[in-house]
């Protein structure tokens, strides 16, 4: 496969990761720009990985794990999203709602990146592991302790729903 098939085939997939990792639209563009710079750069090593896709959205992960370390970085999730520049998914309807984005914005990066990984774009632990450099064990930690922080977000939102 040539680099131009792969960026049609996959392209709009990328955004969408990265989108769903950042929950910003301008920085998942960004970090699929990165991701396909930097694959560019290694085409003849990434087009023979076993799974040149997942080389690539191991590209973008890292990507966004590195950008949320800088200082520079803030997150502020978007009570609503230009309609304009959403990427059409079905899945999106469920990604933009507002209540996930408040609770997956006080996930950590990693924590985020592995729901996403499993719940997005249904990835299984070994994976997800190979992806993140990480043993599979502390993928099901990791993802074990994000569900407990959602859990916990959505009990005290519904308290707080009650007492209003």
């Amino acid at each position: 496969m040539e680099f131009e098939e792969y960026v049609s085939a996959r392209g709009q997939e990328l955004v969408r990761l990265g989108f769903t990792v950042s929950g910003d639209y301008q920085r998942a563009e960004d970090l699929a720009q990165i991701a396909l710079m930097q694959a560019f750069r290694a085409w003849r090593k990434v087009r023979t990985a076993d799974d040149p896709h997942n080389y690539v959205r191991r590209i973008l992960i890292n990507a966004y794990l590195s950008m949320t370390r800088r200082r520079s970085f803030t997150e502020a999730p978007t009570a609503e999203l230009d309609a304009e520049r959403t990427v059409p998914d079905p899945a999106t309807d469920i990604v933009n709602s507002d209540d996930l984005w408040r609770s997956l914005a006080r996930l950590s990066a990693r924590e985020r990146v592995v729901l996403v990984l499993r719940y997005y774009q249904d990835l299984d632990d070994h994976t997800i592991a190979d992806l993140l450099g990480i043993k599979p064990s502390s993928v099901r930690a990791t993802a074990s302790r994000a569900l407990a922080t959602l859990r916990r977000t959505r009990q005290s939102h519904r308290v707080d729903e009650r007492l209003s």
